[in-house]
């Protein structure tokens, strides 16, 4: 019996074991294959081009870039760097970039530094051909090309790209009622400012650059000089301020006086003068557009209040001035330079630039950027509603104000030195000393202040050599 109550016991003990395991939780073990996600970055190499621009508010840097992506979304192989400079430090910075072997593909400068970058060897003319023709060359103004091709290889340093124009901007309703010819020649001008003082309630023929202290009188006067034949150098690269034809150009210039804005003035007192209906004539760069159908901003604050509601309908331009010995109009070109040693893709940049990013880069100062292709006229034209003041004539002959554009410093047949002592001349103001002297103190006679500038400038080539 014993037997049996043990084996019963071990029965029971069993099931007890088997109810209590069925009670505790079940540990199941699970393979699970986790997929493991590789992920490879694709490295994209890109080829890096440095373009230069001395277009440097920062409203204008985002314009440049907004191009720039724009072309890199076209061309994704291209990392286009749009680095903002200073104009007036551009020869430093090309100095230095050059000793440091770490020179831009893509410069924006001023006409004046290309035939000294030109000289120095750093400009690929090569590459500047052949974006012209790539673009168009029967596009271009003949004047801007001109201006930027290096009489020494016959080649074109660099690629006109957009600039301003002077002229003399004129009552033309005035001029009609008076039956005056437009201001276009030294006959026509001095005419003019004998006849509109006292008609129209007038005071004044003209406002001249005759303040000491400003280089107003010099952008006049470099016009002047320039249609009748008068540099500050000949071709031979000697010194000739005080040729007849100097003497001429001062005598002229001072003689307008009699009829102008009492001095010292500079283009502050022209524009206002002009704006506020005492004189009929100025002159001013194309930047004055606008200024023309708001009124200009005074020193105090506000604006000038004009003459007359439609003064911008009114005025007339006249860009080209004939004199004895020739005619001038005078302005800037801006160009881009393709340096040596840049990515042969910089030449596709720069026709973007001009082509499909042509007239959002226009567009930041219409008034001051005039384009230099004949095909992007129409469309310039339509880039601002203060176009739509003045008559298509007169955006015409703003358009082809290139075409006889002329500078000192544009003169082909001077070197870097002469053109470094052009620059020196408007640095010292010497030809407003000298317009004043003879206009407004009367210290001086023409014939004395060409003696006086010719004395100056040759120290100054000599203080250079």
């Amino acid at each position: 019996m014993k037997g049996n109550k043990f084996v019963s016991m071990l029965v029971v003990l069993s099931m007890l074991v088997l109810a209590l395991t069925s009670c505790a939780p079940q540990v199941v073990k699970e393979t699970v294959v986790v997929k493991e996600t590789v992920v490879v970055e694709k490295v994209v190499e890109k080829k890096v081009i440095n373009f230069w621009t001395s277009d440097n508010e920062e409203n204008r840097v985002k314009v440049y870039e907004a191009v720039a992506a724009a072309y890199m979304a076209q061309n994704p192989d291209i990392d286009l760097r749009i680095l903002p400079i200073e104009e007036a430090g551009i020869s430093q910075r090309i100095a230095t970039a050059v000793a440091a072997n770490r020179m831009p593909d893509i410069v924006r400068m001023g006409i004046e530094r290309v035939a000294a970058f030109a000289a120095d060897g750093i400009l690929d003319e090569d590459a500047a051909v052949a974006t012209i023709k790539s673009i168009g060359e029967d596009d271009f103004r003949a004047g801007p090309l001109a201006m930027v091709t290096n009489p020494a290889t016959g080649k074109y340093s660099a690629i006109p790209y957009d600039g301003w124009i002077q002229a003399i901007w004129y009552r033309a309703d005035v001029f009609e009622s008076l039956g005056l010819e437009a201001p276009t020649s030294w006959e026509s001008i001095s005419k003019a400012c004998a006849t509109l003082p006292g008609n129209a309630d007038l005071l004044y023929g003209i406002t001249l650059g005759t303040d000491p202290g400003q280089n107003y009188g010099m952008q006049i006067f470099e016009q002047v000089a320039i249609s009748n034949d008068a540099w500050p150098f000949d071709s031979a690269g000697n010194v000739t301020m005080d040729t007849p034809e100097m003497i001429a150009a001062l005598e002229w210039y001072a003689s307008l006086q009699e009829y102008a804005m009492p001095g010292p003035q500079y283009w502050r007192g022209a524009r206002e003068s002009y704006e506020l209906g005492q004189s009929a004539m100025l002159f001013y760069s194309t930047y004055i557009m606008d200024d023309l159908v708001d009124g200009s901003g005074m020193e105090g604050g506000g604006n000038v209040e004009l003459v007359m509601q439609d003064l911008a309908a009114n005025t007339g331009f006249a860009p080209t001035m004939a004199g004895p010995n020739g005619a001038a109009s005078y302005g800037q070109l801006v160009t881009f330079g393709i340096m040596q040693g840049a990515s042969p893709e910089a030449q596709d940049v720069v026709k973007f630039f001009i082509t499909e990013g042509y007239q959002d880069v226009l567009a930041l100062a219409p008034f001051g950027k005039v384009p230099v292709l004949k095909s992007a006229v129409d469309g310039w034209m339509g880039s601002s509603e203060y176009f739509a003041n003045y008559p298509p004539e007169t955006l015409a002959a703003i358009a082809a104000g290139y075409d006889t554009m002329q500078r000192w410093l544009f003169r082909p047949d001077y070197d870097a030195t002469r053109r470094a002592v052009v620059g020196d001349i408007e640095g010292r103001l010497l030809i407003p000393t000298v317009l004043s002297n003879i206009a407004i103190e009367k210290t001086m006679t023409p014939a004395e202040g060409a003696a006086f500038l010719q004395e100056q400038v040759e120290q100054l080539l000599a203080d250079r050599m």
